[in-house]
């Protein structure tokens, strides 16, 4: 797996896509798939419908120098593919730590599309984090099983709130220790 350093965010290749720095021409795509309810329902932060300039907000804060979260556009152009598949991303905690989260296209699921971004993310490390945490909505058990098969192990149960539901959903919280 190669890494090349843009905006001091690695560039993390896999071979039928790369995990790449987002970009300002990334916002249609983006705004696109995130319009959807079946994505904004799955997520704590997408609200929905998708308010006017939030997208355009949300790849600024990802492009940000001072920025508390890392975020990959999943980008298959090398192969053929769309420029952007979906999102995953890493939010800085304290003690060498981080959370992953991740959003996958309709139109690209079921293909193996999460599993592998989360793969190539735990093998490359780029912020060379101990452990990586994660929690999905429990009424969305394809992104816990995304979790388990790259290793994830099952922490326990909780909630977090949801913009675009805007309620409090029960969660499956996961962790994954990684090599130093």
């Amino acid at each position: 797996m190669k890494l090349d350093q843009i905006i001091n965010q690695p560039v993390i290749e896999t071979e039928r896509f790369d995990l790449r720095p987002l970009r300002r021409s990334d916002q249609g795509l983006i705004e696109l798939y995130a319009s959807d309810k079946r994505i904004a329902t799955m997520t704590t932060s997408i609200p929905h419908p998708l308010p006017p300039g939030s997208t355009e907000a949300f790849v600024a804060r990802g492009m940000a120098d001072n920025r508390d979260e890392d975020i990959w556009a999943m980008d298959a152009t090398k192969s053929g593919g769309a420029e952007v598949m979906g999102l995953i991303a890493l939010k800085r905690m304290d003690r060498n730590q981080s959370e992953v989260g991740y959003w996958v296209a309709p139109i690209y699921w079921n293909t193996g599309l999460a599993s592998e971004a989360v793969q190539a993310l735990i093998e490359a490390n780029p912020m060379q984090n101990s452990t990586i945490f994660a929690s999905v909505f429990q009424d969305n058990p394809a992104s816990a099983q995304v979790l388990t098969h790259c290793g994830f192990k099952y922490l326990g149960d909780a909630e977090s709130y949801s913009v675009s539901r805007g309620a409090t959903v029960a969660t499956w919280t996961y962790s994954r220790t990684l090599k130093g």
